[in-house]
Protein backbone atom coordinates (compact mmCIF):
# COMPACT_ATOMS: atom_id res chain seq x y z
CA UNK A 1 0.00 0.00 0.00
CA UNK A 2 1.39 3.42 -0.91
CA UNK A 3 2.05 6.14 1.65
CA UNK A 4 -0.43 8.53 0.09
CA UNK A 5 -4.00 9.49 0.82
CA UNK A 6 -5.48 8.25 -2.40
CA UNK A 7 -8.16 5.63 -2.72
CA UNK A 8 -6.60 2.26 -1.91
CA UNK A 9 -7.54 -1.26 -2.88
CA UNK A 10 -7.17 -4.00 -0.27
CA UNK A 11 -7.03 -7.56 -1.56
CA UNK A 12 -8.01 -10.37 0.80
CA UNK A 13 -8.13 -14.12 0.45
CA UNK A 14 -11.25 -15.54 2.04
CA UNK A 15 -12.29 -19.17 1.59
CA UNK A 16 -9.78 -19.59 -1.21
CA UNK A 17 -11.16 -16.68 -3.21
CA UNK A 18 -9.64 -13.25 -3.71
CA UNK A 19 -11.85 -10.29 -2.95
CA UNK A 20 -10.95 -6.63 -3.44
CA UNK A 21 -12.26 -3.79 -1.34
CA UNK A 22 -11.91 -0.11 -2.19
CA UNK A 23 -11.25 2.26 0.68
CA UNK A 24 -12.69 5.56 -0.51
CA UNK A 25 -11.90 8.81 1.24
CA UNK A 26 -14.99 11.06 1.03
CA UNK A 27 -12.98 14.12 2.08
CA UNK A 28 -10.38 13.88 -0.67
CA UNK A 29 -11.94 16.46 -3.00
CA UNK A 30 -12.71 18.81 -0.12
CA UNK A 31 -9.11 18.66 1.05
CA UNK A 32 -7.91 19.38 -2.48
CA UNK A 33 -9.97 22.57 -2.67
CA UNK A 34 -9.00 23.57 0.86
CA UNK A 35 -5.35 23.24 -0.16
CA UNK A 36 -6.11 25.34 -3.23
CA UNK A 37 -7.59 28.07 -1.02
CA UNK A 38 -4.50 28.10 1.21
CA UNK A 39 -2.31 28.47 -1.87
CA UNK A 40 -4.45 31.29 -3.26
CA UNK A 41 -4.56 33.17 0.04
CA UNK A 42 -0.89 32.72 0.97
CA UNK A 43 0.76 32.94 -2.47
CA UNK A 44 -1.56 35.51 -4.11
CA UNK A 45 -1.01 34.10 -7.63
CA UNK A 46 -3.27 36.82 -9.05
CA UNK A 47 -0.42 39.28 -8.40
CA UNK A 48 2.13 37.44 -10.53
CA UNK A 49 0.15 35.25 -12.94
CA UNK A 50 -1.24 37.38 -15.82
CA UNK A 51 -5.03 37.49 -16.11
CA UNK A 52 -5.74 35.70 -12.85
CA UNK A 53 -6.62 38.90 -10.98
CA UNK A 54 -9.94 39.06 -12.83
CA UNK A 55 -11.06 35.73 -11.36
CA UNK A 56 -12.22 35.52 -7.69
CA UNK A 57 -10.11 32.42 -7.11
CA UNK A 58 -10.19 32.69 -3.29
CA UNK A 59 -14.00 32.65 -3.20
CA UNK A 60 -14.19 29.87 -5.78
CA UNK A 61 -11.78 27.54 -3.96
CA UNK A 62 -13.42 28.18 -0.56
CA UNK A 63 -16.91 27.50 -1.94
CA UNK A 64 -15.80 24.32 -3.72
CA UNK A 65 -14.17 23.02 -0.54
CA UNK A 66 -17.36 23.77 1.40
CA UNK A 67 -19.52 22.10 -1.25
CA UNK A 68 -17.35 18.98 -1.22
CA UNK A 69 -17.74 18.74 2.53
CA UNK A 70 -21.52 19.29 2.44
CA UNK A 71 -21.89 16.49 -0.13
CA UNK A 72 -20.22 14.06 2.25
CA UNK A 73 -21.81 15.07 5.56
CA UNK A 74 -22.29 12.02 7.72
CA UNK A 75 -19.50 10.13 5.96
CA UNK A 76 -16.58 12.07 7.43
CA UNK A 77 -14.66 11.13 10.54
CA UNK A 78 -15.51 14.38 12.32
CA UNK A 79 -18.72 16.37 12.40
CA UNK A 80 -19.67 19.92 13.35
CA UNK A 81 -20.41 18.83 16.91
CA UNK A 82 -16.71 17.94 17.24
CA UNK A 83 -15.60 21.53 16.55
CA UNK A 84 -13.74 22.61 19.73
CA UNK A 85 -14.41 25.65 21.89
CA UNK A 86 -11.99 27.86 19.98
CA UNK A 87 -14.04 27.39 16.81
CA UNK A 88 -17.18 28.48 18.63
CA UNK A 89 -15.34 31.47 20.08
CA UNK A 90 -14.35 32.53 16.57
CA UNK A 91 -17.98 32.27 15.44
CA UNK A 92 -19.07 34.40 18.41
CA UNK A 93 -16.48 37.04 17.49
CA UNK A 94 -17.82 37.22 13.94
CA UNK A 95 -21.46 37.43 15.11
CA UNK A 96 -20.60 40.32 17.45
CA UNK A 97 -18.66 42.06 14.68
CA UNK A 98 -21.75 41.86 12.47
CA UNK A 99 -23.84 43.43 15.27
CA UNK A 100 -21.17 46.09 15.70
CA UNK A 101 -21.25 46.80 11.96
CA UNK A 102 -25.02 47.14 11.73
CA UNK A 103 -25.05 49.50 14.75
CA UNK A 104 -21.83 51.34 13.92
CA UNK A 105 -21.81 55.06 14.77
CA UNK A 106 -19.18 55.68 12.06
CA UNK A 107 -19.83 53.73 8.82
CA UNK A 108 -22.24 50.80 8.81
CA UNK A 109 -21.66 49.70 5.22
CA UNK A 110 -17.90 49.63 5.51
CA UNK A 111 -17.97 47.71 8.80
CA UNK A 112 -20.41 45.08 7.52
CA UNK A 113 -18.43 44.66 4.29
CA UNK A 114 -15.19 44.14 6.23
CA UNK A 115 -16.90 41.60 8.52
CA UNK A 116 -18.29 39.67 5.55
CA UNK A 117 -14.78 39.43 4.13
CA UNK A 118 -13.36 38.42 7.51
CA UNK A 119 -16.09 35.79 8.06
CA UNK A 120 -14.44 33.62 5.39
CA UNK A 121 -11.84 32.70 7.99
CA UNK A 122 -14.48 30.82 9.99
CA UNK A 123 -15.44 28.72 6.96
CA UNK A 124 -11.78 27.90 6.32
CA UNK A 125 -11.16 27.29 10.02
CA UNK A 126 -13.98 24.74 10.31
CA UNK A 127 -13.02 23.06 7.04
CA UNK A 128 -9.44 22.76 8.28
CA UNK A 129 -10.59 21.03 11.44
CA UNK A 130 -13.04 18.69 9.70
CA UNK A 131 -10.96 17.76 6.66
CA UNK A 132 -7.46 17.49 8.15
CA UNK A 133 -7.76 14.27 10.11
CA UNK A 134 -4.19 13.00 9.66
CA UNK A 135 -0.75 14.38 10.40
CA UNK A 136 0.19 13.82 6.76
CA UNK A 137 -2.56 16.21 5.64
CA UNK A 138 -1.57 18.76 8.25
CA UNK A 139 2.00 18.71 6.93
CA UNK A 140 0.70 19.28 3.41
CA UNK A 141 -1.34 22.32 4.42
CA UNK A 142 1.51 23.80 6.45
CA UNK A 143 3.83 23.08 3.52
CA UNK A 144 1.48 25.04 1.25
CA UNK A 145 1.62 28.06 3.56
CA UNK A 146 5.38 27.85 4.06
CA UNK A 147 6.25 27.41 0.39
CA UNK A 148 3.83 30.18 -0.60
CA UNK A 149 5.39 32.73 1.73
CA UNK A 150 8.85 31.76 0.46
CA UNK A 151 7.63 32.46 -3.08
CA UNK A 152 6.14 35.80 -2.00
CA UNK A 153 9.40 36.78 -0.29
CA UNK A 154 11.39 35.89 -3.42
CA UNK A 155 9.06 37.84 -5.72
CA UNK A 156 9.15 40.83 -3.36
CA UNK A 157 12.96 40.88 -3.33
CA UNK A 158 13.25 40.43 -7.11
CA UNK A 159 10.57 42.92 -8.14
CA UNK A 160 11.01 45.45 -5.34
CA UNK A 161 14.72 45.59 -4.54
CA UNK A 162 14.62 49.27 -5.59
CA UNK A 163 11.22 49.94 -3.98
CA UNK A 164 11.47 51.63 -0.54
CA UNK A 165 10.64 49.00 2.10
CA UNK A 166 9.08 46.73 -0.59
CA UNK A 167 5.90 48.73 -0.21
CA UNK A 168 3.16 47.72 -2.64
CA UNK A 169 5.30 45.22 -4.56
CA UNK A 170 2.72 42.52 -3.74
CA UNK A 171 -0.93 43.42 -3.18
CA UNK A 172 -3.49 42.41 -0.59
CA UNK A 173 -2.19 41.26 2.78
CA UNK A 174 1.42 41.85 1.66
CA UNK A 175 1.07 45.41 0.35
CA UNK A 176 2.08 46.99 3.66
CA UNK A 177 5.74 46.36 4.66
CA UNK A 178 4.76 45.64 8.26
CA UNK A 179 2.16 43.07 7.15
CA UNK A 180 4.69 41.38 4.86
CA UNK A 181 7.22 41.20 7.70
CA UNK A 182 4.52 39.86 10.02
CA UNK A 183 3.61 37.04 7.61
CA UNK A 184 7.28 36.11 7.18
CA UNK A 185 7.90 35.88 10.92
CA UNK A 186 4.79 33.76 11.53
CA UNK A 187 5.76 31.33 8.75
CA UNK A 188 9.53 31.11 9.33
CA UNK A 189 9.29 28.45 12.12
CA UNK A 190 7.45 26.13 9.71
CA UNK A 191 10.18 26.53 7.09
CA UNK A 192 12.84 25.67 9.68
CA UNK A 193 10.80 22.64 10.77
CA UNK A 194 10.69 21.36 7.18
CA UNK A 195 14.42 21.96 6.87
CA UNK A 196 15.10 19.83 9.95
CA UNK A 197 12.60 17.08 9.15
CA UNK A 198 13.83 16.26 5.63
CA UNK A 199 16.80 14.03 4.88
CA UNK A 200 17.00 14.83 1.17
CA UNK A 201 19.96 17.07 0.37
CA UNK A 202 18.19 18.99 -2.41
CA UNK A 203 15.20 19.69 -0.17
CA UNK A 204 17.48 20.91 2.61
CA UNK A 205 19.22 23.26 0.18
CA UNK A 206 15.84 24.53 -1.09
CA UNK A 207 14.57 25.25 2.43
CA UNK A 208 17.87 26.92 3.39
CA UNK A 209 17.57 29.18 0.34
CA UNK A 210 13.98 29.90 1.36
CA UNK A 211 15.11 30.99 4.83
CA UNK A 212 17.75 33.29 3.32
CA UNK A 213 15.18 34.87 0.99
CA UNK A 214 12.66 35.34 3.81
CA UNK A 215 15.20 37.01 6.09
CA UNK A 216 16.39 39.24 3.26
CA UNK A 217 12.83 40.34 2.51
CA UNK A 218 12.18 40.94 6.21
CA UNK A 219 15.18 43.25 6.57
CA UNK A 220 14.33 45.06 3.33
CA UNK A 221 10.90 45.92 4.76
CA UNK A 222 12.76 47.83 7.51
CA UNK A 223 9.89 46.90 9.82
CA UNK A 224 10.84 47.62 13.42
CA UNK A 225 7.87 45.60 14.67
CA UNK A 226 8.83 42.74 12.36
CA UNK A 227 12.41 42.73 13.65
CA UNK A 228 11.34 42.69 17.31
CA UNK A 229 8.87 39.96 16.45
CA UNK A 230 11.63 37.98 14.69
CA UNK A 231 13.93 38.17 17.72
CA UNK A 232 11.27 36.95 20.17
CA UNK A 233 9.89 34.25 17.89
CA UNK A 234 13.42 33.22 16.90
CA UNK A 235 14.48 32.75 20.52
CA UNK A 236 11.47 30.46 21.15
CA UNK A 237 12.17 28.58 17.92
CA UNK A 238 15.84 28.02 18.79
CA UNK A 239 14.81 26.86 22.25
CA UNK A 240 12.58 24.16 20.74
CA UNK A 241 14.74 23.14 17.79
CA UNK A 242 18.24 23.96 19.04
CA UNK A 243 18.39 23.50 22.80
CA UNK A 244 15.60 20.98 23.48
CA UNK A 245 16.29 19.22 20.19
CA UNK A 246 20.05 19.31 20.83
CA UNK A 247 20.80 20.83 17.44
CA UNK A 248 23.45 23.27 18.57
CA UNK A 249 24.82 23.84 15.08
CA UNK A 250 21.39 25.18 14.13
CA UNK A 251 21.75 27.92 16.76
CA UNK A 252 25.19 28.92 15.52
CA UNK A 253 24.14 28.81 11.87
CA UNK A 254 20.99 30.86 12.49
CA UNK A 255 22.83 33.58 14.39
CA UNK A 256 25.61 33.79 11.81
CA UNK A 257 23.15 33.95 8.90
CA UNK A 258 21.06 36.64 10.60
CA UNK A 259 24.12 38.79 11.30
CA UNK A 260 25.38 38.53 7.69
CA UNK A 261 21.97 39.35 6.16
CA UNK A 262 21.40 42.21 8.59
CA UNK A 263 24.78 43.69 7.69
CA UNK A 264 24.00 43.42 3.99
CA UNK A 265 20.34 44.50 3.94
CA UNK A 266 19.58 46.00 7.33
CA UNK A 267 20.88 49.57 7.01
CA UNK A 268 17.40 50.98 6.48
CA UNK A 269 16.15 49.14 9.55
CA UNK A 270 19.03 50.55 11.61
CA UNK A 271 18.14 54.07 10.50
CA UNK A 272 14.52 53.59 11.53
CA UNK A 273 15.50 52.42 15.00
CA UNK A 274 17.91 55.32 15.33
CA UNK A 275 15.11 57.72 14.38
CA UNK A 276 13.12 56.80 17.50
CA UNK A 277 15.32 59.23 19.44
CA UNK A 278 14.31 62.06 17.12
CA UNK A 279 17.96 62.85 16.42
CA UNK A 280 18.42 60.92 13.18
CA UNK A 281 19.13 63.00 10.08
CA UNK A 282 18.50 60.12 7.70
CA UNK A 283 15.04 58.96 8.73
CA UNK A 284 12.98 61.79 10.22
CA UNK A 285 9.76 60.17 8.98
CA UNK A 286 10.25 57.26 11.37
CA UNK A 287 10.16 59.54 14.38
CA UNK A 288 7.01 61.18 13.03
CA UNK A 289 5.52 57.71 12.62
CA UNK A 290 6.34 56.95 16.24
CA UNK A 291 4.56 60.11 17.46
CA UNK A 292 1.60 59.40 15.16
CA UNK A 293 1.19 55.92 16.60
CA UNK A 294 1.11 57.31 20.12
CA UNK A 295 -1.66 59.68 19.09
CA UNK A 296 -3.63 56.86 17.45
CA UNK A 297 -3.44 54.73 20.59
CA UNK A 298 -4.73 57.62 22.67
CA UNK A 299 -7.67 58.13 20.31
CA UNK A 300 -8.40 54.40 20.31
CA UNK A 301 -8.55 54.45 24.11
CA UNK A 302 -11.00 57.36 23.99
CA UNK A 303 -13.19 55.51 21.48
CA UNK A 304 -13.25 52.42 23.72
CA UNK A 305 -14.47 54.56 26.61
CA UNK A 306 -17.28 56.00 24.47
CA UNK A 307 -18.25 52.73 22.70
CA UNK A 308 -17.29 49.91 25.09
CA UNK A 309 -19.93 47.29 24.19
CA UNK A 310 -19.99 46.98 20.39
CA UNK A 311 -17.21 49.33 19.37
CA UNK A 312 -17.29 51.42 16.21
CA UNK A 313 -17.33 48.64 13.60
CA UNK A 314 -14.68 46.60 11.81
CA UNK A 315 -12.08 48.66 9.94
CA UNK A 316 -13.77 51.92 10.99
CA UNK A 317 -11.01 53.32 13.15
CA UNK A 318 -9.25 54.77 10.10
CA UNK A 319 -12.29 57.04 9.64
CA UNK A 320 -12.72 57.72 13.35
CA UNK A 321 -9.07 58.63 13.91
CA UNK A 322 -9.28 61.77 11.79
CA UNK A 323 -5.89 61.11 10.18
CA UNK A 324 -6.87 58.00 8.17
CA UNK A 325 -4.55 55.55 9.89
CA UNK A 326 -5.07 52.28 11.77
CA UNK A 327 -4.08 51.94 15.39
CA UNK A 328 -0.81 49.99 15.30
CA UNK A 329 -1.74 47.49 17.98
CA UNK A 330 -3.94 44.48 17.30
CA UNK A 331 -5.36 44.31 20.81
CA UNK A 332 -6.51 47.92 20.70
CA UNK A 333 -7.73 47.48 17.14
CA UNK A 334 -10.05 44.57 17.95
CA UNK A 335 -11.25 46.28 21.13
CA UNK A 336 -12.04 49.67 19.60
CA UNK A 337 -13.70 48.21 16.51
CA UNK A 338 -15.50 45.25 18.09
CA UNK A 339 -15.97 46.30 21.68
CA UNK A 340 -14.73 44.89 24.97
CA UNK A 341 -16.75 41.62 24.67
CA UNK A 342 -15.08 40.86 21.32
CA UNK A 343 -11.70 41.67 22.84
CA UNK A 344 -12.30 39.17 25.66
CA UNK A 345 -13.39 36.46 23.20
CA UNK A 346 -10.36 37.27 21.05
CA UNK A 347 -7.96 36.72 23.95
CA UNK A 348 -9.78 33.51 24.93
CA UNK A 349 -9.54 32.25 21.34
CA UNK A 350 -5.77 32.60 21.15
CA UNK A 351 -5.31 31.35 24.70
CA UNK A 352 -6.93 28.11 23.54
CA UNK A 353 -4.17 27.72 20.96
CA UNK A 354 -1.49 27.88 23.66
CA UNK A 355 -3.54 25.45 25.76
CA UNK A 356 -3.68 22.97 22.86
CA UNK A 357 0.08 23.09 22.49
CA UNK A 358 0.57 22.64 26.22
CA UNK A 359 -1.60 19.51 26.15
CA UNK A 360 0.30 18.20 23.14
CA UNK A 361 3.68 18.66 24.83
CA UNK A 362 2.47 16.57 27.77
CA UNK A 363 1.54 13.60 25.56
CA UNK A 364 4.19 10.87 25.71
CA UNK A 365 3.17 9.29 22.39
CA UNK A 366 4.37 12.07 20.08
CA UNK A 367 6.80 11.08 17.36
CA UNK A 368 9.77 13.23 16.40
CA UNK A 369 8.08 14.97 13.46
CA UNK A 370 5.02 15.88 15.52
CA UNK A 371 7.27 17.33 18.23
CA UNK A 372 8.97 19.47 15.58
CA UNK A 373 5.72 21.01 14.38
CA UNK A 374 4.43 21.52 17.92
CA UNK A 375 7.56 23.62 18.49
CA UNK A 376 7.03 25.45 15.20
CA UNK A 377 3.41 26.25 16.08
CA UNK A 378 4.43 27.48 19.52
CA UNK A 379 7.10 29.74 18.01
CA UNK A 380 4.60 31.10 15.47
CA UNK A 381 1.96 31.85 18.11
CA UNK A 382 4.48 33.57 20.37
CA UNK A 383 5.53 35.59 17.34
CA UNK A 384 1.92 36.62 16.82
CA UNK A 385 1.34 37.51 20.48
CA UNK A 386 4.39 39.79 20.41
CA UNK A 387 3.87 41.19 16.93
CA UNK A 388 0.25 42.04 17.74
CA UNK A 389 1.52 44.67 20.18
CA UNK A 390 3.13 46.61 17.32
CA UNK A 391 0.89 46.01 14.28
CA UNK A 392 -2.83 46.03 13.33
CA UNK A 393 -3.29 42.38 12.34
CA UNK A 394 -6.77 41.60 13.72
CA UNK A 395 -8.17 40.56 10.32
CA UNK A 396 -5.17 38.76 8.82
CA UNK A 397 -5.84 35.02 8.51
CA UNK A 398 -2.38 33.63 9.39
CA UNK A 399 -2.84 33.66 13.21
CA UNK A 400 -6.26 32.00 12.85
CA UNK A 401 -4.70 29.32 10.64
CA UNK A 402 -2.15 28.61 13.39
CA UNK A 403 -4.90 28.08 15.97
CA UNK A 404 -6.71 25.75 13.55
CA UNK A 405 -3.49 23.76 13.15
CA UNK A 406 -3.15 23.33 16.93
CA UNK A 407 -6.77 22.20 17.23
CA UNK A 408 -6.64 19.64 14.44
CA UNK A 409 -3.25 18.32 15.56
CA UNK A 410 -4.49 17.80 19.13
CA UNK A 411 -7.64 16.07 17.89
CA UNK A 412 -5.65 13.88 15.49
CA UNK A 413 -3.26 12.72 18.21
CA UNK A 414 -6.17 11.98 20.56
CA UNK A 415 -7.95 9.93 17.89
CA UNK A 416 -4.79 8.02 17.08
CA UNK A 417 -4.17 7.17 20.73
CA UNK A 418 -7.77 6.06 21.17
CA UNK A 419 -7.49 3.70 18.21
CA UNK A 420 -4.30 2.19 19.59
CA UNK A 421 -6.01 1.59 22.92
CA UNK A 422 -9.18 0.01 21.50
CA UNK A 423 -9.23 -3.77 20.87
CA UNK A 424 -9.52 -4.83 17.22
CA UNK A 425 -13.06 -5.03 15.93
CA UNK A 426 -13.80 -7.00 12.80
CA UNK A 427 -17.27 -5.57 12.44
CA UNK A 428 -17.90 -2.43 10.45
CA UNK A 429 -21.00 -0.38 9.76
CA UNK A 430 -22.78 -0.56 6.46
CA UNK A 431 -21.60 2.90 5.47
CA UNK A 432 -18.22 3.55 7.08
CA UNK A 433 -15.49 2.38 9.41
CA UNK A 434 -12.27 3.78 10.86
CA UNK A 435 -9.08 2.52 9.32
CA UNK A 436 -5.39 2.63 10.06
CA UNK A 437 -2.45 1.61 7.91
CA UNK A 438 0.03 -0.50 9.95
CA UNK A 439 3.25 1.35 10.71
CA UNK A 440 1.70 4.72 9.89
CA UNK A 441 0.06 7.30 12.15
CA UNK A 442 -2.51 8.30 9.56
CA UNK A 443 -6.09 7.59 10.50
CA UNK A 444 -9.33 8.57 8.90
CA UNK A 445 -12.80 7.58 7.83
CA UNK A 446 -13.03 4.96 5.16
CA UNK A 447 -16.04 3.90 3.18
CA UNK A 448 -15.86 0.23 2.33
CA UNK A 449 -17.44 -0.54 -1.00
CA UNK A 450 -17.43 -4.07 -2.36
CA UNK A 451 -15.99 -4.21 -5.84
Amino acid sequence: MTNTETNATVVTNAAGRKRSWTIADPTKSGFFWLSAFFFVYCARPEDWIPGLRYIPVAKITALLALWSLIKNLGRTKRSFKDVPLEGRLLLAIIVLLFMSGFLSPVWKGGAVSQTVDFAKVFVVWVLTFLLITTFDRLRKIIFTQAASVVVIAAISVIKGHNQPRLKGVIGGIYSNPNDLAFAIVLTLPFVVAFLISTDAVLKKVAWMCGILVMLTALFLTASRAGFIDLVISGVVMLWHFGIRGKRYMLIAGTMLTSIVIMAAAGHKLYDRFAALSGESTTEQSAYGSYESRKLLMERATIAIVHYPILGIGANNFTNYSGIWHEVHMTYLQICVEGGIPVFILYIMFFARGFRNLRLLRKMPSLDQHTVLFVGALHSSLVGFAVGAVFAPEAYQFFPYFAIAFTSTLLQTVKERDQEFEQPPNNECSKRERSWRIPGDYRTGSAVIAHR
